[in-house]
């Protein structure tokens, strides 16, 4: 199996989830041109329901995995590897049978009670199948990552988008003469169809893996008795679990409080629910765009440190982080610049609407804090210290909701208020992991760097905004993307003779670094 450095592993799973983030466009724009707004609707009350039951199921075992396969695979232990999927799979599969058994029983009872729309019923069905074909696919993705080989998570990923899409759009217009419910639950069946097929490719390079790597009595002892190896994962895989489903709690009651206390504020009901919708909708989505590259971090992050903690080299460790920071923030900064100074006009043309745009101004400059939080939260995980992650993240939502609350009521901030929470929230959670990870490793950032970048950034927007206004198109989206394109291209321009990056960093990046690798003389 050939393993990819961590920048290597991080610039595909990039490249992939760029690719699946462009393709997951087209049925967000083709399905409700089909079933309409209120077929879509159905679909949309199947999802929260499934992703709580996903995050019990595979929250943090992909991670476990990761980590475990990349410690054993440090020290040739072959059998410990082939231990671990074992116990993994057997885990996540029987927790995964376990929810759709109980889903199976009581899905009148959530359809009507719980989701208060029976029509979701069918939809609902057809989700159960979903269940155990990801519990098996987040094992194997976790090992292949573990590995340090990116490839195949980034090939199932882009299967399971394509035929996802494929499958969606199909049988929901071979079910529409059935009726909207009918259509619905074609299209949730099209997701079961995309996850079957990434199940499939991970299978198939699994397959070949494992025939190609040597026996267990060949490599390693293979001496640690199973039952460590089950402690150790359910160590890892439950405080993940449960940092996500914080998370996932921690939205729901945002919402729930959201709309009320902007009601105390004298916003009515059905205001307060449209801008919380814009806020959600529109403004968040915008803020992470460039939420790619910080998972293809974190996932690169975790094999990577684990491997490195095995043996005691704190030194890569260090490196390996400020690598990923380094690029978290250099990545991340020029869509700062773009969405603070042009918050208006990308609202207008992506929403046609740019009454949100106050809101996205506000928040842009705190997403910087965003970036970085993925790539610190993995290194917590992978480090043995995710209790500690899941702390952070409890105290980062408690403040939230508690200045939700605080805040939102006050007439004269309303939504701004609630935008402050979670600008504190961002802010917070990044710096508790920062300490946190700076005291169990030593790690620092060098203070000049985010001088740099700042410099970057304020040239940037001069170039910007001195582009704009000349108004080559008029108030046109060309005009808009020219100044965008033209402050990217000085941002990026800057960044050699700033040294925030050199030959060497480029040099990593897979196809194009190749050309830039220094040759040898001789």
């Amino acid at each position: 199996m050939r393993k990819q450095s961590f920048i290597q592993g991080a610039m595909i799973l990039l490249a992939a989830g760029l690719l699946n983030r462009v393709l997951g466009f087209v049925p967000r724009i083709a399905l409700p041109r089909m079933i309409g707004a209120e077929g879509v609707g159905l679909i949309q009350l199947v999802f929260p329901f499934t992703i709580v039951l996903l995050t019990l199921i595979s929250g943090g075992i992909p991670l476990a995995v990761a980590k475990l396969v990349a410690e054993a695979d440090s020290k040739n232990d072959s059998a410990g590897v082939r231990r671990i999927l074992k116990i993994a799979v057997s885990i996540s599969l029987g927790i995964s049978l376990v929810a759709a058994a109980l889903c199976l029983a009581l899905s009148e009872f959530i359809a009507t009670r719980i989701m208060t729309d029976s029509r979701v019923h069918t939809a609902f069905l057809a989700m159960i199948p979903i269940l155990p074909l990801v519990a098996v696919s987040s094992v194997w993705r976790g090992y292949f990552q573990g590995k340090q080989n990116m490839i195949p998570t980034a090939m199932s990923q882009t299967a399971e988008t394509v035929c996802r899409i494929v499958f969606t759009l199909l049988l929901a217009w071979l079910l529409l003469p059935y009726g909207l419910e009918a259509a619905a639950a074609g299209g949730v069946l099209g997701m079961a169809a995309g996850e079957c097929a990434g199940l499939l490719v991970l299978w198939r390079q699994f397959v070949r893996d494992r025939a190609k790597e040597p026996s267990p009595s060949a490599s390693g002892s293979g001496k640690a008795p199973a039952r460590s190896y089950s402690r150790e994962l359910l160590n890892t895989a439950v405080p993940v679990t449960g940092s996500k489903m914080i998370g996932s709690l921690s939205y729901l009651l945002e919402s729930i409080l959201t709309v009320r206390s902007l009601t105390i504020a004298g916003i009515a009901a059905a205001g307060a629910t449209a801008q919380y919708g814009a806020l959600q909708g529109m403004v968040i989505p915008l803020l992470l765009l460039p939420g790619a590259l910080t998972y293809s971090l974190a996932v690169s992050l975790v094999p990577s440190l684990s491997e490195a903690a095995s043996r005691g080299d704190w030194s890569t460790i260090r490196v390996r982080l400020h690598q990923s920071m380094k690029l978290a923030v250099i990545t991340g900064a020029p869509f700062v610049v773009l969405l603070s100074l042009m918050a208006a006009p990308v609202c207008k043309l992506l929403y046609g609407d740019d009454s949100m745009a106050h809101m996205l101004r506000w928040m842009a400059p705190l997403a910087i804090f965003l970036y970085m939080q993925a790539p610190l939260q993995a290194a917590l995980q992978a480090l043995n210290r995710p209790g500690t992650a899941l702390f952070n993240t409890f105290a980062g939502a408690a403040v939230k909701l508690v200045l939700i609350v605080r805040l939102a009521t006050d007439p004269q901030l309303g939504m701004i208020g609630v935008v402050i929470a979670i600008g504190v929230n961002m802010m917070l959670v990044t710096l508790l992991h920062w300490i946190s990870v700076a005291r169990l490793t030593g790690f620092r950032m060098r203070p000049l760097e985010f001088l740099k970048v700042t410099a970057a950034m304020i040239v940037m927007s001069a170039a910007t905004l001195r582009i704009w206004e000349f108004d080559w198109f008029g108030p046109s989206a060309a005009d808009l993307i020219l100044a965008g394109a033209a402050g990217i291209v000085v941002y990026a321009v800057l960044l050699v003779p700033l040294r925030l990056v050199d030959r060497a960093d480029v040099s990593r990046v897979p196809i194009i670094g190749r050309y830039l690798t220094p040759r040898n003389p001789q």
